[in-house]
């Protein structure tokens, strides 16, 4: 096993039941999805304050390090400790974050559920990606993964009022987060993905949650080449996807999908050939 900070786990209850009345003026006990603010301390200076299911908190405060680009791996991190009684989790570094103050000066307010806070210029270091584009996958992988996203039990179908993305291999889910806000469950995913020792390259990323730039963005710096997504995509989310080489599909449900992006990856099953048909009488006779 590869280097993994100290760590509490300390999950929240993902539901919890009030009552609620239906039509007829009945009282039905019904599941909603749990909202708690988690104010990140990183050695000891705050930084922000997620609005988040909690499901994950850990992950989401290293993921949410990783994604703003404050932290460059793992092993700056020394421990990761969530207490609920004062909502906060702090988070203490080897050697500190180098330049906070420049990094931190600048927040751009993003199109994220709630309200989602981006560091730092959006577009910088854009151009020092480089996705893996030797990976290939096909439509009855697309299918496959499309398949286990709605057999997926989910927080979604008991309570409705979340975002849900996956990582997987393939047709196979590595991993899926649940969030109150999509930007949260995709650094839960980045932050898994370093704990895990988890590589990118060969993966897809799957999220209920439109495409925006920010989120392919965040799928290109985990070295994700393949981003794809039940909902539509933002104009800036194609115009930032082209510009990395990134593959992205909307509107992706059963055996239905858009490919907007990247075609070179998906592999297209060759047309079936129609069956050779008898000659009509009389034709194919002097």
């Amino acid at each position: 096993m590869g280097y993994k900070p100290l760590l509490t786990h300390h999950a929240r209850p993902a539901t919890y039941t009030v009552e609620a009345r239906d039509e007829t003026g009945a009282l039905v006990p019904t599941p909603i999805a749990g909202e708690h603010p988690l104010t990140l301390y990183v050695d000891k200076r705050e930084l922000v304050t997620l609005m988040t299911l909690g499901a994950a908190p850990e992950a989401l405060a290293i993921g949410f390090l990783r994604n703003q680009r404050l932290v460059d791996s793992i092993e700056e991190i020394v421990s990761v400790q969530v207490d609920w009684e004062v909502n906060a989790v702090a988070v203490t570094t080897r050697n500190g974050l180098v330049d906070l103050d420049r990094k931190t000066e600048k927040r751009t307010a993003t199109t994220g559920c709630g309200q989602g806070t981006v560091f730092g210029d959006l577009m910088a270091d854009i151009e020092s990606i480089h996705l893996d584009d030797a990976m290939r996958f096909d439509e009855a992988t697309l299918f496959g993964l499309l398949n286990a996203m709605r057999l997926h039990e989910s927080i979604y179908k008991q309570a409705g009022a979340v975002h849900g993305c996956a990582l997987a291999k393939g047709s196979e889910v590595l991993t899926f987060v649940e969030d109150v806000g999509r930007h949260n469950a995709v650094d839960a995913i980045a932050g898994w993905m370093w704990l895990e020792g988890i590589d990118g390259a060969d993966k897809i990323f799957y999220t209920t949650g439109r495409l925006t730039s920010e989120m392919v963005i965040k799928a290109a710096q985990m070295g994700i080449p393949v981003l794809v997504s039940r909902s539509g995509l933002t104009k800036m989310g194609h115009e930032v996807a082209t510009r990395v080489g990134i593959t992205m599909i909307g509107r992706a449900v059963g055996k239905h999908y858009l490919l907007f992006t990247g075609a070179q990856r998906l592999v297209k099953a060759p047309p079936a050939h129609a069956p050779l048909q008898a000659p009509a009488v009389g034709e194919g006779h002097a």
